[in-house]
């Protein structure tokens, strides 16, 4: 079971698992939760879906996006998908270490923005992931998830246009899914120590209550709910509340 401190002055308690955990440009409550071996995993969460991920001097940036003033700098570079809200080619050239890998989803041709291409061909050492694959990256498993609608409809997020992540760091799984809906190949994932799961999708896909019931297919022992903007995520949060092993965090993603 995960213990969480709520600020940094407790930190000085022993705790069998610590993760520190901070909002960027929102409010913040520092959780903690410990690898394996004792050592920390640290997530920071920034504006839209950026996430970083730290561990043992490893860091991971997913997502990118907005004012990253006081990331590190990063030893792998994840993108789900292509608009702008998830590439931001000038910002991974400043977050990147020196030769760092980018991995981007594959993009067809005919993918709904317009602008993917060129914004991919500003990474051109990027490394492209389809889904499925799995790589080891800067001493990270990297596993490229499909992300996609499964309603009926025109989709917003065909297959194979974006990728979730589950990555092993710290000997933690740890869930990035993207935009998605919950999908088959969501709701298969074993063994995941914390994920980030979205909502906020168009035309009522994934909204709260669909998106806690894939989180009670998953199980992990964390979840970070984002992509919600104005979506009521008391409904989301009160959905879960019967499940003992399951913590919910909230962190405003869209601070004003």
């Amino acid at each position: 079971m995960l213990k969480v401190a709520r600020s940094f002055a407790s930190s000085a308690v022993i705790l069998a698992l610590i993760a520190s955990v901070s909002s960027c440009g929102a409010e913040s409550d520092d959780e903690m939760t410990s690898a394996a071996d004792g050592a920390d995993v640290e997530i920071t969460t920034f504006v839209g879906s950026g996430v970083q991920i730290e561990f043992d001097g490893t860091v991971v940036h997913v997502d990118p996006r907005g004012d990253y003033t006081n990331a590190k700098p990063a030893d792998l570079i994840l993108i789900t998908d292509t608009p702008v809200d998830h590439l931001d080619p000038d910002l991974i050239e400043q977050l990147r270490k020196p030769g760092a890998p980018v991995v981007l989803p594959s993009t067809p041709d005919d993918a709904r923005d317009a602008g993917s291409r060129e914004r991919l061909l500003q990474v051109p050492d990027g490394l492209v992931m389809n889904n499925g694959d799995v790589l080891t990256l800067s001493g990270v498993l990297v596993e490229a998830i499909p992300m996609y609608d499964i309603l009926p409809g025109q989709p917003f997020h065909a297959k194979g246009e974006g990728n979730g992540y589950v990555i092993t760091l710290g000997g933690k799984r740890i869930y990035l899914s993207g935009v998605t809906e919950c999908t088959p190949e969501m709701r298969s994932l074993e063994d995941i120590d914390i994920a980030f799961v979205p909502m906020n999708l168009p035309n009522g896909r994934m909204v709260p209550l669909v998106a806690a019931e894939c989180v009670k297919m998953i199980r992990p022992t964390v979840v970070y709910p984002y992509h919600y903007r104005e979506l009521p995520i008391d409904e989301f949060v009160e959905a879960l509340r019967g499940e003992p092993d399951i913590e919910v965090r909230v962190f405003d993603w869209y601070p004003s």
